[in-house]
């Protein structure tokens, strides 16, 4: 659905180019959550927006969005392996809650053409 898309493979490039961002000290964290916990909030409070707007997905359909969360659940754990655990700063925050907006973003055009 979208993590075989060119869309969610710039995504993970993007990633890849900032992950300069998440290599920084730890001790100026600013939130309570470590990086991958916002990560997971977030993405998860994407794809609750994501099935709320779009009531006509079969069960079937909001199943696979779920699996596909999954897997990019799983590759985020991949490429933030060293630095999942640490507590989140401010600067990734923000970055964590675009990405996951950008991630919104690919189902949003994938259910688009998946309902059609």
């Amino acid at each position: 659905m979208v993590t075989d898309k060119d869309g969610y493979m710039h995504l993970i490039q993007y990633l890849t180019e900032h992950l300069g961002l998440f290599e920084g000290p730890e001790n100026n964290a600013a939130a309570t959550e470590t990086v991958m916990e916002l990560f997971e909030e977030q993405l998860s409070a994407q794809i609750i927006m994501v099935c709320g707007q779009n009531p006509q997905l079969s069960f079937a359909q909001r199943n696979m969005v779920i699996r596909e969360i999954d897997a990019i659940v799983y590759d985020l754990e991949e490429i933030l392996a060293k630095v999942a655990n640490h507590q989140a700063t401010a600067e990734q925050s923000i970055f964590i809650t675009e990405f996951s907006g950008l991630i919104k973003n690919l189902f949003d055009q994938e259910i688009d053409h998946l309902l059609r």
